[in-house]
C-alpha cells in the first residue's frame, strides 16, 4: 500500500486558503483554550477585565499622581486604558503564541494541520479579551462624560494593524521556541521591557521632538498612538511621520514572520 505524506504547501500564498479550509480547528481550539484559561478560578472571565484595569490604576498612580506627567485635556486613566487596550492585545497574543507550538507538541507530532493555526488561536483568545476589556473603557467613557467623534471609524483598521503587529512578532518568536526553548524564558521580560519603554502608562507626547521618529521604530508605539487619536477624540493629535514609521515596520515584521514561520514549518514535528 503506498505511503501518503501530507506535508505544508511549498508557497506561502496557500497558508490563508489552509486557513480557511481548517477553520472549524481553529474555532475549536480558541474555545478549547478559553475554556482551559479560566477554569477553576474564582472569578473566571472576569480576569479579562481585572488585569487592564489594575494595570490602568498602577500606570494612572506612578505616571499620572506621582511624575505628574501631562495628559492634555484627557483625563489620566482614560489616556492610560485606551492605551492598556492594544497593549493587553499585543502582549496577551504575542506571550501565548510564542509558546503555542511547544505546549501543543502531541498534535504537531500526531497529525498534519497547519500550524499557524496554534498562534492564531492566541490571536483570537486575546481579541476575546479585548472586546471585554472594551466594554470597561466605554463605561469610563460614560463615567467622564467624553465620547469619541468620527475617528473612532478608523478603529477597525488599527485593530488590524495591532493583530499584524502581535502575530508578525509571535511568529517569529514561536518558531524559534521549537529550537530554542530560551525563548519561554525570556518572552517575560521582553514583555515586561516593553511595557515600560512603550507609551501606555504616558502620552508620547512627552518624548522629545528630536527623538519622536526614532521612538517610533517601537511599532507598539504607532499602533497605541493610533487606538488614543481614534478613542479619544478632542484635541487628541497624531504623530504621522511616526505612525506611518510604525506602521510600515509592523507590515514588515509581519510578512517576514509569516515567511520565516512557513519556511521552518515542515521540520517542526521532527525537532519538537
Amino acid at each position: 500500500m503506498p505511503e501518503l505524506i501530507i506535508e505544508p504547501r511549498k508557497r506561502v500564498s496557500h497558508i490563508w486558503r489552509e486557513i480557511w479550509l481548517y477553520r472549524e480547528l481553529l474555532f475549536f481550539i480558541t474555545w478549547r483554550d478559553l475554556i482551559v484559561r479560566y477554569k477553576q478560578t474564582v472569578i473566571g472571565i472576569a480576569w479579562s477585565i481585572a488585569r487592564p484595569v489594575i494595570t490602568m490604576v498602577v500606570l494612572t498612580v506612578v505616571f499620572g499622581k506621582l511624575a505628574k506627567l501631562p495628559s492634555g485635556d484627557v483625563p489620566y486613566p482614560l489616556m492610560v486604558y485606551a492605551a492598556m487596550l492594544p497593549w493587553q492585545f499585543f502582549s496577551g497574543t504575542f506571550s501565548v503564541s510564542a509558546n503555542s507550538l511547544t505546549s501543543n507538541a502531541n498534535m504537531i507530532s500526531k497529525t498534519y494541520f497547519p500550524r499557524i493555526i496554534l498562534p492564531a488561536t492566541a490571536m483570537l483568545t486575546s481579541l476575546v479579551d479585548f472586546l471585554i476589556a472594551f466594554s470597561i473603557y466605554i463605561l469610563m467613557m460614560v463615567w467622564y462624560g467624553m465620547w469619541p467623534d468620527w475617528r473612532i471609524a478608523v478603529l477597525p483598521l488599527l485593530m488590524i494593524l495591532a493583530a499584524m503587529a502581535s502575530l508578525g512578532a509571535g511568529l517569529w518568536v514561536a518558531a524559534l521556541n521549537v529550537t530554542y526553548r530560551d525563548f519561554a524564558i525570556v518572552v517575560p521580560f521582553i514583555m515586561q521591557f516593553g511595557l515600560y519603554v512603550s507609551p501606555v502608562g504616558f502620552s508620547s507626547a512627552v518624548v522629545p521632538e528630536q527623538w519622536r521618529l526614532l521612538y517610533s521604530l517601537n511599532p507598539m508605539v504607532g499602533v497605541i498612538d493610533g487606538f488614543r487619536w481614534a478613542l479619544l477624540g478632542g484635541e487628541t493629535r497624531l504623530y504621522m511621520p511616526g505612525f506611518l514609521l510604525s506602521s510600515c515596520l509592523t507590515i514588515l515584521i509581519f510578512c517576514f514572520g509569516v515567511r520565516f514561520f512557513h519556511k521552518f514549518e515542515r521540520t517542526f514535528a521532527d525537532i519538537i
